[in-house]
């Protein structure tokens, strides 16, 4: 357990983690907004396309992304909701669990997330370069 003499320094630590991390969380939206995504629908995409089969299809269930892209369950399906109104997923019912949702990217949502994925990374790879949390 940390002593009282280092308190300080350790919660000084976590609030430059949080404190990089909304600065960084503002800079993808600012980055993506202008392709219609806000990042936490870029983590969504990017979790679909990151697990593509050799078919070029993959398709997760939502507890499998919600464990990923650290969103509340509803706040997710909200998210997937507008994702699939917009043409860039596609749920359909589990065959091995009929009570279970997959997820999956379209061709509309593959080809977005190809032509954004480089404008995300750009911002991480500037917002983190140095790999400093303060």
């Amino acid at each position: 357990m940390a002593t009282k003499s280092a308190e300080p320094a350790l919660v000084e630590q976590w609030r430059g983690i949080l404190a990089l991390h909304a600065r960084t969380q503002c800079e993808i939206d600012r980055a993506l907004h202008r392709h219609g995504l806000c990042a936490s629908d870029f983590e969504v995409l990017d979790v679909l396309a990151g697990g593509a089969a050799a078919d070029g299809v993959c398709a997760y269930r939502v507890q499998e992304i919600s464990e990923r892209v650290h969103l509340t369950q509803s706040a997710l399906s909200r998210l997937i909701a507008r994702l699939e109104k917009d043409g860039l997923v596609e749920r359909a019912m589990c065959p091995e669990d009929r009570r279970g949702v997959r997820v999956a990217l379209t061709g509309k949502g593959r080809a977005l997330h190809g032509e954004v994925l480089p404008v995300q990374r750009a911002v991480l790879s500037r917002m983190l370069a140095g790999g400093s949390a303060g």
